[in-house]
């Protein structure tokens, strides 16, 4: 028995005792530490696998909310109600600065529908001999169809975009849209090709074949009509116009803005029931249909927010480096997955390529985009050197539609200079083949010459990139063989500086 004179007696007890409890406190504090840090570790590990997973809801969810009421610049940039048609009315040119890699091979004509109530039917009238394609892709991204020359024909037809969950007939004369790479084995057991979200993004392009050629595009943009199944036959009626959509929580306030975007998004878009697994475990970070981050353990919220924050810049370097592209002589070649990949299983693709950096993408038999930003001695592409590419006779790229070449600046847009010029290619061919067949292209700030100005795009001053746009491309383009020749610098460098 412990008594008071044994303790008055025993200082060394004492100071076992006091010792003794406050290491054990600080054993319980520690413990206690630990289980909170792996809760947050936990969240952050999971969390950045759900990022790159969840990302197009963040993306698709912020660029609907954009096109859709905020008018930046209508002429330039979409802006139009839901189940409205924006048309771009003329070829981009350096005058738009917002980025993006604009394409003046095409004019564009994009769309956000909803079709939670019920089908809306795209028209178009009989397009001739003139390539289109209508991209259509739900909320991941991912495309599940197509209207247009390759896989609908030219003649004027009226298809279906038809939500998951709607049952019916479809009526006389309409058509369901081509199924896309991802969904062709879906298509073949239903009476429909239906959207698996009720938001849907349509990007259409129609080609132009230079500036003599807008207005003719201009009058079959103004055929492009959309109408509600309830309001298919008749006559005189005027289309409801919406610009009802949620506001994405804002990043730059809320450490856990875009969780609380991606939860919100797949609850109204479920994610394909092929991932159902992988989402039952972010469940547990509470990201998912239904989840509430905010009522979620303050480690678990810690490490969600790191993941937010570092997932975004993981993203943004795998990009960068190029992802799980395939290199051709100095040329970035994406994987075939491209515009299907989350159908497909290739997350990161569709993530990355796909979202972050092209908003939803063409499937590979409709198009291909190989980027070049280095030289066939892998240094940057640069306006303080001269380059070319040399196409020997019979190697012009193998495509069914049409191909070309760009320049864009180091901010993603194209580049102001004497010539008013920034493409080349096979749609409007001003350049001109050698006599023996070949054909060889100048990248350079200066005139290579009078008798190659026909041949030539204007760098800037600083470091620029070119995309190779392949429209229908052929056996060989899809299955590697073909070899893009490579940008070769020539031997001449202009001083920097000048």
């Amino acid at each position: 028995m412990i008594t008071k004179k044994t303790i008055t007696k025993e200082p060394m007890l004492v100071a076992f005792l006091v010792t003794g409890v406050s290491a054990a406190s600080a054993a319980d504090q520690d413990t206690a530490k630990k289980a909170a840090d792996w809760r947050e570790d936990y969240a952050y590990t999971l969390g950045m696998q759900s990022y790159i997973f969840s990302y197009p809801c963040v993306f698709m969810s912020e660029l609907r909310y954009n096109w859709v009421t905020q008018p930046k610049n209508p002429k330039l940039v979409p802006y139009a109600p839901l189940n409205h048609f924006w048309h771009a009315r003329d070829i981009m040119t350096a005058d738009y600065r917002d980025g993006g890699g604009p394409s003046n091979d095409t004019l564009y004509s994009i769309v956000w529908l909803d079709l939670a109530k019920e089908p809306v039917i795209l028209s178009h009238a009989d397009m001739g001999d003139r390539y289109f394609t209508f991209e259509i892709a739900g909320m991941s991204s991912d495309n599940f169809g197509y209207i247009g020359t390759r896989t609908t024909g030219s003649k004027a037809g009226h298809f279906a975009l038809v939500g998951p969950n709607w049952k019916g007939k479809l009526p006389e004369g309409v058509k369901s849209v081509a199924p896309s790479l991802g969904t062709k084995h879906a298509a073949k057991s239903m009476p429909y090709n239906a959207s698996l979200t009720n938001t849907v993004l349509i990007l259409g392009r129609t080609a132009v074949n230079g500036a003599k050629d807008v207005k003719n595009v201009n009058k079959l943009q103004n055929q492009y009509t959309l109408t509600p199944l309830s309001l298919w036959g008749k006559k005189n009626v005027t289309l409801p116009e919406s610009r009802d959509v949620w506001q994405p929580y804002d990043r730059k306030t809320d450490p856990l803005a875009d969780w609380k975007t991606i939860n919100r998004a797949m609850t109204e878009d479920p994610p394909l029931a092929q991932n159902m697994l992988l989402v039952q475990q972010f469940k547990t970070i509470g990201i998912g249909p239904g989840q509430d981050v905010t009522k979620m353990d303050a480690g678990t919220q810690k490490g969600l927010a790191r993941a937010a924050k570092d997932g975004r810049d993981l993203m943004t370097r795998i990009g960068q480096a190029g992802g799980y592209d395939r290199k051709v002589n100095g040329w970035a070649v994406s994987p075939l997955t491209m515009g299907s990949a989350g159908y497909l299983g290739d997350i990161v693709t569709r993530g990355v390529n796909q979202s972050m950096f092209g908003i939803a993408t063409n499937d590979p038999e409709e198009a291909i985009y190989p980027y070049a930003r280095i030289d066939t001695s892998g240094n940057k592409l640069h306006g303080d050197s001269k380059y070319t590419i040399h196409f020997p006779a019979g190697q012009l790229p193998d495509v069914k539609y049409f191909w070309s070449i760009t320049l864009y600046d180091d901010t993603n847009n194209l580049v102001q200079n004497s010539i008013n010029r920034n493409k080349l290619g096979s749609l409007d061919p001003t350049y001109r083949m050698a006599k023996d067949g070949s054909l060889t292209l100048y990248f350079q700030n200066e005139s290579p010459g009078k008798d190659k100005e026909a041949n030539w795009i204007p760098t800037p001053k600083d470091e620029f990139y070119l995309i190779l746009r392949l429209y229908g491309p052929g056996k060989a383009l899809l299955e590697g063989t073909y070899q893009i020749p490579g940008v070769v610098k020539v031997a001449v460098r202009y001083s920097r500086g000048r």
